[in-house]
């Protein structure tokens, strides 16, 4: 992802600037605002993160009491733009944030990382949700790496037939898999690191949601080298009638335009 020179394109005048944040990009784009003159950017974390990496400036943490909280806010802090930046799979935050700004008139942008994409050699089965993922599951193999987040795990719970093997930045909460090992990490994580835990924990099937960006990426190349299936979970749509930018780039001018 490069990153824009915030020093070369002045937002128009000063303004505040809502970025409802989490990743990676949420945290870019506060970096590619900070100091820009007469500019205010504060960033919402959702909190639900034990040690969240929080980015430059102002900084919230918490939820807002969902669409009319989030206008209420919007209003009492005079905020002139949003972008939700938020994951993904964020879709109920992202729903209420497309409700506040139409409640409001606030100008909305959705950044938004692309998704991966298959290559060739890739043995991907794209299902719409969690629930199908598990349903898919016995017929492709018995010792699972769960890498869709730990509040997913849940979708899992009543497999009693199969070993997981799940990754989270923190630790996930019941109900869980009878027979699951659970490893707290966060990303990025290196190739043959992928390499090395698919082996090691003899993993047969990969279960994913399609995410996106280069974090976690690479178990998606480990897979396919190792010639395990890999199911992927597909992101819901963005809220309509939105745009959407691919990068912080893209995100800084819409800003400058918008603004």
């Amino acid at each position: 992802m490069s990153r824009p020179d915030r020093a070369s394109a002045p937002l128009h005048r000063p303004t505040h600037v809502l970025v409802l944040g989490g990743t990676t990009e949420g945290r870019a784009l506060a970096a590619a605002l900070d100091g820009r003159p007469g500019l205010r950017v504060t960033s919402s974390l959702a909190g639900r993160v034990a040690r969240p990496r929080l980015p430059v400036g102002e900084v919230r943490i918490g939820g807002f009491g969902g669409p009319d909280g989030l206008a209420d806010w919007l209003r009492t802090e005079a905020v002139d733009a949003v972008v939700d930046a938020t994951h993904p799979f964020a879709a109920g935050m992202s729903h209420n944030a497309a409700l506040a700004a139409a409640a409001t008139g606030v100008p909305l942008l959705v950044l938004r990382r692309p998704g991966f994409a298959p290559v060739p050699g890739d043995r991907w089965h794209l299902v719409p949700s969690l629930t199908a993922a598990a349903e898919l599951l016995p017929g492709l193999g018995r010792r699972v790496f769960l890498s869709s987040g730990r509040q997913g795990i849940a979708a899992f719970a009543h497999l009693d037939g199969l070993h997981f093997l799940a990754r989270s930045v923190d630790p996930p909460e019941p109900p869980l898999p009878p027979s699951l090992q659970v490893l707290l990490d966060r990303g990025p994580f290196t190739l043959d690191g992928e390499r090395a835990l698919l082996r090691e924990h003899r993993i047969d099937v990969v279960v994913t949601k399609d995410s996106g960006g280069t974090a976690t990426a690479p178990k998606l190349t480990a897979a396919r080298e190792l010639g395990l299936p890999v199911v992927v979970v597909e992101r819901p749509p963005v809220p309509a009638g939105l745009p959407v930018a691919p990068d912080v780039a893209g995100a800084v001018r819409w800003l400058e335009r918008s603004a």
